[in-house]
């Protein structure tokens, strides 16, 4: 029997600027296929194939903010993160969205700021040094997939980010936002989760500040709130900001920020309070409880803490969460929308991200729609651009 997914293929409007032509994200996930920082018309055409083919909005790979050290290579064989920066990256941004609008589809870039996860001495700044909030890595010895080599290459700590350069972030943030809107984007996504630069703010185990930008949890969320308050001059009262968290972190998969439902609500409603439109809950594994004592899932504690939009994501249409990797000889199984289309019916989320699923076929949103049977994810997949 097949499963009804018209609720999929609703739409939704976001604030009074956009409407989403129907539920289906594509999540973002790194292609590492921007030399000097610039997207080229391949780029421009793998993003365009997907919104031809039926997804709603795209949110972009993690796009470098205007800021030496945001990112660098880390776990990349070749660095090639895009910019929100310079003329070049500007105007191959432009062909992006021109091309995503063109066919229909709705586009905002991811701005990403890898912080201490960033590896020294790594990206085309390599003299600048990483951001640290409390010059802290991450805890030895907690559940991780980065190699072992790696973890104790960034185990030694460094110095603390100065408040000078905290606002030397904050301001790279919303250049890059307005650099954003004039390419003509249609909004603002914030990587704010696993183990980044905002995440390391947010998680007492990296920030030990003892100023402003530390202590309680309204601390701990300040330079995040800055951040966003900072954009939503730049860019106006209507244009949607979207934020990604996560409770685990690539240092520590069993890491968590909230350990209550109170606790959630009250980090979100600061994130909400500072200008937030909609919630990007990271799991490894979209439908995993989010608290003990209960089946409703992260995203749905969300969107029921906060009223917001809320997007759920991890591994939707997959049948292993994000560190399972396909090898040479086998695939990672497709997952069906049984458990996708349960989940939006009882109003736990409002949008479904999906990544490596729309990674492996552009065309994943059309055959939710036909019912037709979904491709497995490839070690292929990962190795181009299609």
């Amino acid at each position: 029997m097949s499963v009804d997914s018209r609720p999929l293929f609703e739409p939704l409007r976001i604030n009074d600027m956009l409407t989403l032509q129907n539920r289906i994200v594509m999540a973002p996930m790194t292609r590492n296929r921007s030399p000097e920082g610039v997207p080229g018309e391949d780029v421009a055409a793998y993003y365009r194939r997907r919104a031809e083919n039926d997804v709603g909005l795209i949110v972009t790979e993690g796009v470098a903010v205007d800021h030496p050290a945001a990112v660098g290579n880390a776990g990349l064989k070749e660095f090639a993160v895009p910019d929100m920066f310079g003329e070049a990256a500007l105007a191959g941004w432009r062909s992006v969205v021109d091309g995503v609008h063109a066919a229909g589809g709705r586009i905002f870039p991811q701005l990403w700021h890898q912080g201490v996860m960033r590896i020294a001495g790594s990206g085309r700044f390599p003299d600048a040094p990483s951001m640290r909030p409390s010059g802290i890595w991450g805890p030895p010895g907690r559940r991780t997939s980065s190699a072992a080599d790696y973890v104790e290459a960034m185990l030694p700590p460094t110095q603390p980010m100065t408040e000078s350069e905290i606002a030397d972030v904050i301001d790279a943030f919303a250049r890059s936002a307005r650099n954003a809107k004039a390419v003509g984007f249609d909004g603002i996504a914030l990587h704010g989760g696993h183990g980044y630069l905002f995440d390391v703010f947010f998680w007492p185990d990296t920030n030990r500040r003892d100023d402003r930008f530390g202590g309680d949890l309204a601390g701990r969320a300040r330079f995040a709130t800055e951040v966003i308050r900072a954009i939503r001059r730049e860019v106006g009262p209507a244009m949607p900001i979207m934020f990604r968290f996560s409770q685990w972190k690539q240092q520590d998969f069993d890491a968590r920020i909230a350990d209550t439902p109170d606790e959630l609500g009250a980090w979100l409603g600061l994130l909400v309070d500072a200008g937030v439109d909609i919630l990007d809950a990271s799991t490894r594994m979209f439908d995993a409880p989010g608290f003990e004592g209960s089946d409703l899932s992260l995203a749905g504690w969300t969107r029921k803490l906060t009223g917001k939009p809320t997007m759920a994501v991890g591994s939707i249409g997959l049948s292993k969460d994000l560190y399972e990797r396909p090898s040479e000889t086998q695939a990672i199984a497709a997952s069906g929308l049984d458990r996708v289309m349960a989940r939006m019916a009882a109003g736990e989320f409002d949008l479904a991200g999906v990544g490596r699923s729309l990674i492996a076929d552009p065309e994943w949103a059309v055959r939710a729609r036909s019912g037709e049977p979904f491709k497995p994810y490839t070690l292929e997949a990962t190795t181009r651009l299609y």
